[in-house]
């Protein structure tokens, strides 16, 4: 069985593609469950942020697997698998290995370095886990993955700057409102990035912080928790949406909720009711799928900030030496992750070998014992253990070596050549229990044919750079 990535992401699709195939939390147990009814997949991982949703799957076959995970991200986006060609990804083995770490690193996020992609990986594996979608292969790289992030984060500063979405969208509000010390802002959707976008406000000295929820009690919490900190907060619901814009110099709305939650008529009974002379209103939609009508960008006097204009600011963006620096880190670790795989390969091998050694041994030991019924037991318990001393010094050089040498590509035909010099069969019951000890074995290795036609920008067949 082999990993496999079927994603899309902002460096793929436009906004409108990217809201179509975003899977909401809600769902996700639906989609998971799909992907584990086909016949190629064993399990599954979906990670869906504001800027990508892909899908890790342990495939029994690259085409099978393919073709079941891309029916149902085109299924649950209402669309046909035609349709989402262009804007796919598709990453197998090794690639999908490298992407995995790619994203976690932040070497891969619409604001290169940001360290919110951790928490959104550490809450997919979490939900992989909870649905029972995750298995072994997947809970040992999704392990892996977080702790290849975290090590990237603080051996490279790649995040030093703290910049995220959430940061680069209201830098452009600060800009457009020439500042945000003693403006006041309304924040629709209480969760984690409601409460990130809080945070920033109340730093950026934000005078009046006023939090919109479906659930009040939810927005409540967080108004509870920045008044502690010395914000002036308080909580509202939707249905005071229009009453509060009228007041607000900024709105930032990233609910996660399907459909527009921002209308076009909350926006102009706002502005009907704002004083004359007000700041520009700005919006800040932050949600995927969209949270503010697109129909608001037409409406004189306001300004909005959403993924496609920060994407296409970001786009141009440098990359610094701390992002080289994370890239080294990521090769580093996928060498290690399929050094340590190809290790855990051969150990079956390995078992199976000194398990022969030692039937062969007590065989011969007891043909010994039948032709020399004289000896005595101290005799016969030192010729035992010189025996088994010489077999297993004839034995140590050639398994630490196979094991030295699987680490390398292609080092598995060493594994192969003591099979069949010594007619072992790794898979007997007998040694079982080390290959369970075994994560992800993986079909194509960095650097084989195969793996190259899939390498870190492939698409299905048809698609686009």
């Amino acid at each position: 069985m082999s990993l496999l990535l079927v994603g899309v992401s902002h460096r793929t699709a436009e906004v409108p593609v990217l809201e179509r195939v975003a899977v909401s939390p809600e769902d996700t147990r639906k989609v998971l469950d799909e992907l584990l009814t086909g016949e190629h997949v064993t399990e599954a991982m979906l990670v869906s942020t504001c800027n990508r949703v892909e899908i890790y799957a342990v495939v029994e076959t690259f085409h099978g697997g393919l073709t079941e995970v891309s029916t149902v991200l085109a299924r649950h986006a209402h669309a046909e698998v035609s349709d989402l060609t262009d804007h796919l990804y598709v990453h197998y083995a090794g690639s999908a290995v490298e992407h995995l770490f790619s994203v976690a690193a932040g070497l891969d996020s619409m604001v290169v370095g940001e360290a919110q992609i951790l928490g959104q990986l550490r809450a997919s594996y979490a939900d992989a886990r909870e649905l029972g979608s995750a298995g072994r292969v997947l809970h040992e790289l999704a392990q892996q993955a977080l702790r290849v992030g975290k090590r990237a984060h603080a051996e490279t500063g790649i995040d030093a700057a703290g910049a995220s979405v959430v940061s680069e969208a209201l830098s452009d509000a600060e800009a457009a409102l020439r500042g945000l010390a003693g403006r006041r802002a309304l924040v629709v959707g209480a969760g984690s990035m409601g409460a990130l976008t809080a945070a920033h406000l109340r730093r950026g000295g934000v005078d009046d912080l006023v939090l919109a929820n479906r659930s009040e009690a939810n927005a409540e919490r967080l108004a509870v928790a920045l008044r502690a900190e010395g914000a002036t907060a308080r909580a509202v619901g939707l249905d005071a949406l229009a009453a509060e814009i009228a007041a607000a110099d900024l709105v930032v709305a990233c609910t996660g909720a399907v459909g527009t939650v921002v209308g076009e008529d909350d926006v102009r009974r706002g502005l009907a009711g704002r004083d004359t002379g007000a700041a520009p209103l700005v919006l800040c939609d932050l949600g995927l799928p969209r949270d503010v009508d697109p129909r608001v960008a037409e409406i004189e006097g306001v300004t909005v900030v959403d993924l496609a204009a920060l994407g296409e600011r970001l786009r141009s963006a440098s990359a610094g030496i701390a992002v080289e620096e994370a890239r080294t880190v990521v090769a580093e670790e996928v060498r290690a992750y399929f050094a340590a795989q190809r290790t855990a390969e051969v150990t079956p091998t390995v078992t199976a070998l000194r398990r022969r050694a030692a039937e062969v041994v007590d065989a011969e030991l007891l043909r010994l014992d039948g032709r020399t019924p004289d000896l005595d037991e101290r005799s016969r318990s030192e010729v035992a253990q010189t025996v088994r001393r010489v077999v297993d010094k004839l034995l140590h050089t050639p398994t630490v070596q196979v094991k030295r040498l699987a680490q390398s590509p292609g080092g598995d035909t060493y594994a192969e050549a003591l099979r069949e010099l010594f007619e072992l069969d790794p898979q007997t019951p007998a040694v079982l229990a080390a290959t369970e000890s075994s994560t992800l074995t993986t079909s194509v290795e960095p650097g084989d044919e195969v793996d190259q036609a899939l390498a870190v920008d492939t698409r299905a067949p048809g698609g686009r750079r």
